[in-house]
């Protein structure tokens, strides 16, 4: 299906690029050990249905009575992508891999913070309401559907892509503070891919 492949490569983008989560998880993951960051995603991912739900129940309707509305969040979805793509490259980013001094939090506490993490990041929030729906195709009929099986590809896809991370945590670490231009390569390769698919998305193409 061309809309889950387009999507899979944005979400890709998103999930690689340094925010909110990623910060987080790899923060507790290598102040309080793998198990910590591991149940911290679990939070995080319960964010993301959130999301999905509330995003759902609210576009698909819209979708069938205002088209206009498709191309609306298109252009915003393109915009938010060249905007992650700029912070991506830009000089002084953010040091994801860098450890940071954490209290050693229970388990409950750190399910409920990594919930917490993602219903207050923006890119989660934008994620859901921008970009996930423009790979909706009304034409292709059950809009519903369409959303429920997008958004819960890309909570897949992000949480398999976390979960590695999080558990090669403070190898990437370690490597990247001996190699240090490796990073800036990353976050280069990165905003590139953003860009690119944000302007795809913009030209309509």
């Amino acid at each position: 299906m061309k809309a889950a492949t387009g999507l899979s490569l944005v979400a890709l983008g998103i999930v690689l690029t340094p925010g909110p989560n990623m910060i987080y998880l790899v923060s507790r993951s290598l102040s309080q050990g793998r198990r910590a960051g591991l149940v911290s995603l679990l939070g995080t991912l319960t964010g993301f249905a959130v999301y999905l739900v509330l995003a759902n129940l609210g576009l698909s309707g819209l979708f069938l009575t205002a088209p206009w509305v498709y191309g609306t969040v298109r252009i915003a979805g393109a915009a938010y992508l060249l905007h992650l793509a700029w912070r991506a490259v830009r000089p002084g980013g953010i040091a994801v891999f860098e450890a940071r001094d954490m209290a050693c939090d229970p388990v409950p506490k750190l399910y409920w913070m990594g919930l917490i993490t993602n219903l207050l990041n923006p890119k989660a929030a934008i994620l859901y309401l921008a970009l996930i729906p423009q790979f909706i195709e009304p034409a292709r009929g059950d809009v519903l559907a369409q959303g429920f099986m997008l958004g819960g590809l890309q909570i897949c896809e992000s949480g398999a892509i976390n979960a590695t991370i999080i558990l090669g945590a403070a190898g990437i670490a370690a490597f990247l503070a001996r190699r240090p231009s490796w990073l800036l390569w990353q976050r280069r390769v990165t905003g590139i891919l953003l860009a690119t698919v944000g302007l795809t998305l913009a030209l309509g193409t």
